[in-house]
């Protein structure tokens, strides 16, 4: 049975392949090729990816970043597509479900939205519904580097608190764009801010995420 991170690491994997290695994207400095050999060095080299929150680990993943980047680029892209290896934790579906769906659908965004004649993709309510759960239980932590109050609004006025604070930054925007933007695309993302215009400008230039 198909789930929503099987889905967009398939659709990550073509956008990638079509765009082709030089490609820019919305991640800072980086090309397909960069983003690609991210994805699995996240995916299969776990003994680098934790230097992305830990210190001491660093240098090691920017090592082994290095390393997946010299590769073939049709290689990177057959490793995303082919998942995780057999003893990878995310090869758990309920694990890859959770850590995964929302990864694949922002890097998707990041390939996408880079390209100048990018078009918006239409979601189903059920993906919408479940990137909105995702974000709720996730919000406090994504919005954390926010320098202002920070709310999230869906059209139909469901909230989320991102970040508790003074002067308050309101952010109406399907779920998908909302990520974007706490996941700090907030120049891709399809939103409406509303709040003390010095306040807007503080959180638009915020490096927000994770």
């Amino acid at each position: 049975m198909s789930t929503h991170a099987k889905r967009e690491r398939l659709l990550l994997a073509d956008l990638l392949e079509s765009a082709g290695p030089d490609a820019p994207t919305l991640c800072d400095g980086w090309t397909a090729r960069d983003l690609a050999a991210h994805v699995v060095v996240r995916e299969r080299r776990p003994d680098a990816a934790g230097g992305q929150v830990i210190g001491p680990l660093r240098n090691r993943l920017e090592r082994v970043q290095g390393e997946y980047v010299a590769k073939p680029y049709e290689e990177l892209i057959q490793l995303i597509r082919t998942g995780p290896p057999r003893m990878s934790p995310f090869g758990i579906k309920q694990l890859d479900e959770a850590a995964n769906t929302v990864e694949y659908y922002v890097h998707a965004e990041d390939v996408r939205r880079a390209q100048p004649d990018w078009s918006p993709r239409e979601l189903d309510k059920v993906f919408s519904n479940a990137l909105w759960a995702r974000l709720e239980k996730g919000a406090r932590m994504m919005g954390r580097k926010s320098p202002v109050g920070l709310v999230l609004r869906r059209p139909d006025g469901q909230t989320a608190v991102a970040h508790r604070g003074s002067p308050v930054v309101t952010v109406t925007g399907e779920p998908s764009e909302l990520l974007l933007f706490v996941f700090g695309r907030q120049d891709a993302a399809r939103v409406e801010l509303e709040g003390d215009k010095e306040a807007v400008d503080k959180v638009q230039r915020a490096k927000l995420g994770m």
